[in-house]
């Protein structure tokens, strides 16, 4: 779980992103033009429900108040999750997220300037659906994220 943020003529656009760390699927997302903890909260709910995780999942996160705060811990119990948040200045529980911010301002975000947050929140959704369905990742073995995960279930099956 983590937050980053888009810039817009109407003032900053804030995005709080669940990604499943074994696939690497982006499972939750909200957005939303202040970062307060509804934000992560909101994202964490289409995660959960997305997913319905059985009791001790591990959930990463940074240190941010979003998610330190008991509002947010009390929703991890709530969903019987394990809260994991590195030591101060180790970010590596955190890197794949951080990675994937990355890759949306690169491929896509740069060259962007939007005038409303809604047009920012479609380009967003519209590289949220390819980061998932087509776009191709090294971790995986250059699969999508999608495919990753039906190349899981078949070997289960």
């Amino acid at each position: 779980m983590d937050t980053s943020y888009v810039w817009t003529f109407e003032g900053w656009l804030y995005l709080a992103v669940v990604m499943d760390l074994d696939s690497r699927q982006i499972v939750g997302w909200a957005m939303d033009k202040r970062m307060k903890v509804d934000l992560a909260l909101d994202a964490l709910a289409m995660a959960y429900w997305q997913r319905k995780p059985s009791e001790g999942l591990l959930h990463h996160s940074d240190r941010g108040s979003q998610y330190a705060c008991y509002k947010y811990q009390e929703r991890l119990q709530t969903y019987g999750m394990i809260p994991s948040m590195s030591r101060k200045g180790n970010c590596w529980d955190n890197a794949p997220t951080d990675r994937f911010f990355r890759s949306l301002k690169s491929e896509r975000l740069t060259a962007c300037r939007f005038i409303t947050r809604d047009a920012a929140k479609n380009e967003i959704l519209d590289y949220i659906t390819f980061y998932n369905s087509i776009r191709l990742h090294s971790y995986l073995g250059y699969v999508s994220p999608m495919d990753y995960e039906k190349e899981q279930y078949l070997k289960v099956a």
